[in-house]
Order: structure tokens, then sequence, then C-alpha cells
């Protein structure tokens, strides 16, 4: 079901529904109590992307989002977006919006490369090593209660790497080292065990306009992450829209 956004009151978030977790998303959507009402385009055809003013990635299969994109003539359309909207991609998503990723199916992996990290994919294991974790999560409503992170065949965040005239990468949750995948040589971690010095640590981040997580938040019943990307991450792009005419 579509929710168009009829003025300036309005937001519209747009959520890529060619496979994987939207409906979850669409779900967390509709809770928000926010003073600007969100509307929701699910997105599947390039026409779609014109109704929003930000995108959420849904977590699901990376490779299988990437060539059904393809086949609906959304890849270039999404890059374009990327340009100057938000977007935020979960796990699969995540993969997405890397410039560089690890472990692809053979034939690689096709990515829209908005946020300048490199990534692997399904780093931390297989279906049955999935697991669940409370995160410690910057900017948060009620930043001191953690939220409950769900990581199922989750990527790992391998390095950043942004360029001289890419926006700077702000981290906002790390994993403790003990949960980095077996038979990986961790950095020491000294007393902190979700080591600043090893980046297979971060679960979350923002760079610029754009948010990243490894894990899904759709998959809770806890939305105040789908509150941070609208109210961190989309509504200050659109006060610095022009008016129109």
């Amino acid at each position: 079901m579509e929710q168009r956004s009829s003025g300036r009151d309005n937001v519209t978030v747009g959520i890529l529904a060619l496979q994987g977790a939207f409906a979850e998303h669409q779900v967390m959507l509709q809770k928000l109590s926010l003073k600007r009402r969100v509307a929701i385009v699910l997105v599947r055809q390039p026409e779609d992307l014109d109704k929003c003013d930000a995108l959420i990635i849904p977590g699901g299969e990376s490779t299988t989002i990437a060539l059904l994109a393809r086949l609906a003539g959304l890849l270039e359309p999404l890059r374009e977006f990327l340009k100057t909207k938000p977007v935020w991609g979960t796990c699969a998503g995540a993969i997405l919006l890397a410039r560089a990723v690890e472990g692809a199916k053979k034939g690689g992996q096709e990515l829209l490369g908005g946020i300048s990290i490199a990534i692997e994919r399904n780093g931390f294991g297989s279906q049955v090593e999935s697991f669940e974790a409370p995160l410690e999560v910057e900017g948060l409503r009620e930043s001191n209660k953690p939220f409950h992170g769900i990581f199922i065949r989750a990527p790992v965040v391998l390095s950043l790497n942004p360029g001289p005239t890419d926006p700077p990468i702000q981290i906002i949750s790390r994993i403790s080292t003990s949960l980095l995948p077996v038979g990986q040589t961790a950095v020491p971690s000294d007393e902190d065990d979700t080591d600043p010095r090893d980046p297979r640590t971060i679960v979350a981040l923002r760079q610029g306009m754009h948010l990243l997580t490894t894990f899904h938040p759709e998959l809770t019943k806890d939305d105040r992450f789908h509150e941070y990307f609208v109210r961190e991450c989309v509504l200050p792009t659109l006060s610095r829209a022009p008016s129109p005419a």
C-alpha cells in the first residue's frame, strides 16, 4: 500500500520493495509519532523514486536485490538518488551502499556505492551463526536504553575509506570484540571491548546524510532507529531544500 505525501508538512520515505524485509520497515515507519507525518512509497520502478524524500534499502539477499533492481531499470536511478537524498541500508542494504565488497557470489556483486567503506558479505557467518546483542547507540531517543540488535548472516565492516572530498564517517554503534567471527584475529582490545581500532566492531555508522546498519532494526518492536533516520538524516535535508516557486 502506498501512502502519498500531500504537502511539505509531510515527509515521504521510500522503501525499496523488490525482495527482503520491506514490509517490516513499512510497519515501523507507520508507528512513528513525529511532528511531520511520514508518508510511505514502496519503490519498485524508477518513477517511484521521484515521489521520495529518502529511501530505505532493506535486509534480504543483496545479490538478488541488485539483480531485481537491474531488471527493473532501477540501478542507475538509485545511484543518482544517492547523490542528493538520504538512504539507509540495513544488512543487505548495507552491502549495496558500500563501495567495495568481499565474499561476493560467483559473478560479482553490483553496488550502489554511497558510503566509503569496504564490507564483507555474510562476514559473521551462516544462518546458524546469527545472533542478537544489546547495543549502545549514539543519538537515539533514550540513548541510555540499549537497542536490541538482530544479526542474521550479517555483513562485517572491513575498512573505512573516505576520500578527501567525502563527508566524514560517524560511528554510531559498535559491538564487543568477543562477538566478532570465530577464527579471525582480533586487534588487542585492552580495556575497551568495543575496540575503536578494529573496524569490524562497527555495526552502525553515518556518512553525511546516509545511514548504514549491519543488523535488522526492522525486526524488533523498537522504532527508535527509524525515528533517528527521519529526524537526523532526512528532515535536515528538507530544511535545506529550496522552497517551490
